[in-house]
């Protein structure tokens, strides 16, 4: 089952019925092109597909022969939510005046997601899933390569719930209000925005748009939210949202950040607003996804990922050998084993021997571990940047970058170099209202870095590109620097 939604109550709907039935769900970004259904769709085996009447009067129904997909649930936003059709408009997610497809001129292979709800006897359940059947087909973001299927269980998903529950602590049952505005299609979003309050009887206040700060200030505002999982743009997008100072966000109790490093000055001034506490963590969609997380009290380490969640082993090996453990402060390859790494790659066996070894999943980021065993992200071992011979990590950059007061994003890539190999290119995204020159910048960055891993190059931009889940695509950054300059 393909679920082809923004974060709508249907999404939660669709989800749960799929995994109630004993069938597969496989989440969607609602702003896939029909090249991108077909891949994924066709490799999933898809056979139906829950999707709003305007993306599939506006994306699908023309591909329809290319795709797997023999019936098609529609359903329309205002069926369970008064959300402004012109807000999807406006996001390129709509036409400006999105048709009612299923109700207007019906299909062969076409049904309305409400009639069925309405008009259909419930059936007797199946038995139980069992821990080890496959729940999830969560595919990669493909920043690397061609998106892959992780299989995720029913086991895999409700260890994952267990290990979060058992580090937010003090959590009461039934009357927990979450924001659920990172995308669901996202194994962040799916597991901390949507299991997680599910599993606690929790209420979630639905962001269709995690860009739309408005909706989300006035969510928490309005709904008095207490759990807050975001990325670090969603934090920062909130303090420099107008007269946020005067806006009571102080439901807030406990906040859980991922997907990026955040800075530790965005940190502090979340903090100082809500009143809450940041717990900065770290996750993949091949372990359902968290695996770390800073302790919600007593010591932690901003800027870290923290330490492994209970019944998670974790270290750093050569990245020449993936075998030889790489001591205390020394650069890895991080590796995890626990009851949240998935099955395999969906169908593709090879890659699936190379992610998982002995037990062990294999991510491909690379980490450093402190003398009290807090890791910290340096990269993806795919973007290590190498000068003159030198290892130069692009979050370490980045880091650096973030902490002058006038930056609000950065992201760093490298480029390739007849002299050094490589040379180091970062972008900058400037804090509304504040300035700041490329020489400044630079100076900062020789304060604070060694020589080899100062940006040769800085570029302001007013935005950087993201992922549908907001995650920064430094591929995109390095395939735009190589389409201005081919070898």
């Amino acid at each position: 089952m393909a679920i082809q939604l923004p974060n709508i109550p249907q999404t939660v709907i669709a989800y749960y019925a799929t995994l109630s039935l004993g069938a597969q769900v496989v989440m969607t970004n609602p702003l896939y092109t029909p090249r991108e259904l077909e891949h994924q769709w066709s490799d999933a085996g898809c056979r139906v597909a829950v999707v709003t009447d305007f993306l599939y009067a506006d994306r699908i129904r023309a591909a329809r022969a290319r795709l797997p997909i023999e019936h098609y649930i529609i359903t329309s936003i205002p069926d369970y939510m008064r959300y402004p059709l012109k807000f999807f408009a406006r996001r390129k997610l709509a036409h400006a005046d999105p048709p009612r497809v299923a109700r207007v001129a019906p299909e062969p292979g076409v049904h309305d997601f409400l009639k069925l709800v309405k008009e259909t006897k419930p059936a007797p359940l199946p038995a139980a899933p069992r821990p080890d059947d496959l729940a999830v087909l969560q595919y990669t973001g493909g920043t690397t390569g061609v998106s892959k299927g992780a299989m995720l269980t029913h086991g895999n998903l409700s260890a994952n719930l267990q290990q979060s529950r058992a580090w937010f602590t003090g959590l009461e049952e039934g009357k927990e209000v979450f924001l659920t505005a990172l995308p669901l299609f996202h194994a962040f979003g799916m597991t901390a925005a949507m299991n997680f309050p599910v599993s606690i009887r929790g209420t979630m206040v639905l962001i269709p748009d995690p860009r739309d700060v408005k909706a989300i200030v006035r969510a928490v505002a309005t709904h008095r939210v207490t759990m807050l999982p975001a990325v670090p743009a969603i934090f920062n997008a909130i303090l420099n949202y107008p007269k946020i100072g005067d806006i009571d966000l102080q439901s807030v109790k406990r906040c859980f950040s991922g997907s990026a490093a955040m800075a530790e000055d965005v940190l502090r001034r979340f903090e100082e607003l809500t009143g809450s506490r940041i717990v900065e963590g770290f996750g993949l969609s091949e372990a359902s996804p968290v695996t770390h997380m800073n302790p919600l009290n007593g010591l932690r380490k901003p800027g870290t990922i923290g330490v492994p969640i209970p019944d998670t082993d974790s270290r750093t090996v050569s990245v020449d050998d993936g075998v030889t453990e790489t001591g205390s402060g020394e650069p890895g390859e991080l590796i995890i084993r626990g009851p949240q790494v998935m099955r395999g790659y969906w169908n593709m066996p090879d890659e699936s021997a190379l992610a998982l070894r002995d037990g062990w999943l294999y991510t491909g980021d690379l980490a450093v571990i402190d003398a009290d065993g807090f890791h910290r992200i340096v990269g993806r071992k795919k973007e290590m940047i190498v000068v003159s011979g030198y290892k130069v990590f692009p979050d370490e950059v980045d880091g650096v970058l973030m902490s002058h007061p006038a930056v609000l994003e950065a992201a760093t890539i490298g480029l390739p170099d007849p002299k050094r190999g490589e040379l180091v290119k970062s972008f900058v995204v400037l804090k509304p209202g504040y300035q700041a020159t490329v020489a400044e910048v630079l100076a900062f960055c020789r304060e604070n870095l060694a020589a080899y891993k100062v940006p040769r190059v800085v570029e302001f931009r007013g935005e950087l590109p993201k992922s549908g889940a907001l995650k920064i695509l430094r591929r995109k950054l390095v395939e735009e620097e190589l389409a201005k300059n081919p070898a």
